[in-house]
């Protein structure tokens, strides 16, 4: 089965952030299933809401040990196909949940991952962030990052005419399905991660060194 992880970075429900990452995931879906591109596999769609993670992101940043949901979504990441990035812009840069997320992946985690970044915020003043805050993140983990990215403000939403946010979305969906079918990644599953180990473990270990 072909999965794609769909990162949303929001920190309040409901979500523009969450609504963009879920319609930039289907419209992947819908490129993929175009006659004549599908690869006959089903794909599935993975949320990954980092939200509820946030104090296990922050806990694993000072100890490096994940608790099992934030595993769970770690693995939902490096194991998958695909992923779908979005992030509200704070202070001209992805939200520091986002990059916390990021930081406690693997360095090597997504090498050749194919990557579509999307990005909200209040006004289009903010649009540039994608480019200049967002995309240099991940050229430094070396992730296959598609040329289209989407940024949605506030007056985006709502909005039928031709060229605004739906075509936008339709495009950067049709180039993630491209880049994942042209993709040279190669699995990488659960040894792309930290190791876990639980704290009962760790004190046996330094009782019997003691």
């Amino acid at each position: 089965m072909t999965t794609i992880a769909v990162v949303s970075a929001g920190l309040s429900e409901p979500s523009s952030t969450r609504l963009l990452a879920d319609r930039l995931g289907a419209a992947t879906v819908e490129a993929l299933s175009t006659a004549g591109r599908s690869t006959g596999e089903p794909v599935e769609l993975r949320n990954v809401d980092l939200r509820p993670l946030a104090h296990e992101i922050t806990d694993a940043m000072l100890t490096r040990f994940a608790a099992p949901a934030l595993a769970t979504a770690m693995a939902t990441v490096v194991e998958a196909d695909a992923v779908v990035f979005v992030t509200p812009v704070f202070t001209a840069g992805m939200s520091g949940l986002a990059k916390s997320f990021l930081d406690v992946l693997d360095k090597d985690a997504l090498t050749d991952m194919p990557v579509l970044l999307g990005a909200t915020g209040g006004t289009a003043r903010h649009s540039l962030a994608l480019e200049h805050g967002i995309r240099p993140v991940f050229a430094y983990l070396r992730a296959a990052v598609v040329p289209t990215g989407v940024f949605a403000a506030t007056d985006d939403w709502g909005s039928d005419d031709a060229g605004t946010l739906d075509a936008r979305v339709r495009r950067a969906g049709a180039d993630l399905a491209w880049m994942m079918r042209a993709s040279r990644r190669h699995p990488q599953q659960a040894d792309a991660l930290p190791e876990v180990v639980d704290f009962a473990s760790l004190l046996g270990g330094m009782q019997r060194q003691q």
